[in-house]
């Protein structure tokens, strides 16, 4: 009697512990891989700094920023410069198109990944952030975008430091329907997420959850409130994601305006590709080719339902009225 009960009721007792344990493992499985998603990445891989170059190898006419640090040049034609103007939001804004935009113009040369200096990599340096820069000649425009830097409490302080004068650009977006291309983007990473709805409010249609990054990056007018601590609002450039899609050379022109430069991106450069839903260049650089951004933009958006976007809209309305208070723009949301 007691031998039925050991080794074979022992087995049965564990296979029901492991099937009970299964949907747990799921869920912890799901969870694990949102959080990863959602939390801060990694720092890039460390780029090798230039060389230092003989002191008199640098032309002597070239200027320094008062108060910018002396930190090697790298050798071969142009130079790496700390940027002169970076688009430092919003996630799911357009940053991504714009950056592309105006890397047509011969007078830009852009970093293409996303650095994250000022965010998540600030201990490696400036001389490692420079030695990430591309080479320009004078009369070029170094820039790099990182969206993230809009949202980061410490990015105005740390940005302010290297460079007072700094020009700032802010794509910004429908905060409802840039939450929601959000989500789309995690969802299609993470499949099993909950709903919207149920990371968008504590209880049912209740209390907006702005503690979710999707929901929070959109509160626009707290996050300038902050910056607007270390820049004045003439050095920024506040860019409509809504009219980058329905009028790009438009708001191209506005940002080669602020930027100082001849219009040189106008509306042969584009053309509206109906399958995405957004524009798209005729010729990219250094192609003979029409090229859209990639398939992770315009991705189709989840099924939200409707008494979900008119109590979202209700809640940034004060926000963004405020916002468009702020900046003397209003962008019609609402």
């Amino acid at each position: 009697m007691a031998g039925s009960s050991g080794p074979g009721g022992g087995a049965g007792q564990g296979a029901a512990l492991r099937a009970s344990r299964a949907p747990l493992l799921l869920v912890a499985l799901v969870l694990g891989a949102y959080c990863l998603r959602v939390l801060p990445g990694r720092c890039p891989p460390a780029a090798r700094a230039p060389a230092p170059a003989p002191a008199p190898s640098e032309p002597p006419s070239s200027v320094r920023r008062p108060g910018a640090p002396d930190l090697p040049v790298a050798n071969g034609p142009g130079r790496r410069r700390f940027p002169q103007a970076l688009i430092v939001g919003v996630k799911k804004g357009g940053t991504r198109a714009l950056l592309e935009f105006l890397r047509l113009h011969p007078d830009v040369r852009a970093l293409g990944s996303e650095p994250h200096f000022f965010d998540r990599c600030y201990e490696r340096g400036l001389a490692w952030y420079r030695s990430l820069m591309p080479r320009t000649l004078d009369g070029q425009i170094t820039m790099e975008k990182t969206p993230s830097y809009f949202v980061t409490r410490e990015a105005p302080r740390r940005i302010h430091a290297m460079s007072p004068d700094m020009k700032l650009i802010v794509v910004v977006r429908n905060p409802v329907t840039r939450a929601i291309s959000d989500y789309a983007q995690t969802l299609s990473k993470t499949p099993g997420l909950p709903s919207f709805r149920a990371l968008a409010f504590r209880h049912g249609l209740g209390p907006v959850d702005t503690a979710w990054s999707a929901v929070r990056i959109g509160l626009y007018a707290q996050h300038l409130d902050h910056w607007l601590q270390y820049f004045p609002l003439s050095h920024f450039l506040f860019v409509s994601g809504e009219r980058l899609v329905s009028d790009p050379a438009g708001e191209v022109g506005r940002v080669q305006d602020f930027l100082g430069l001849k219009r040189v991106v106008t509306d042969k450069h584009f053309y509206f590709n109906a399958t995405k839903g957004f524009p798209c260049l005729k010729k990219a650089q250094g192609s003979s080719r029409p090229r859209c951004l990639g398939k992770s933009k315009g991705r189709p958006h989840p099924r939200v339902p409707l008494a979900v976007v008119r109590r979202l809209q209700e809640f940034y309305r004060p926000f963004n009225r405020k916002f468009y208070q702020m900046t003397g723009q209003d962008f019609g949301w609402g």
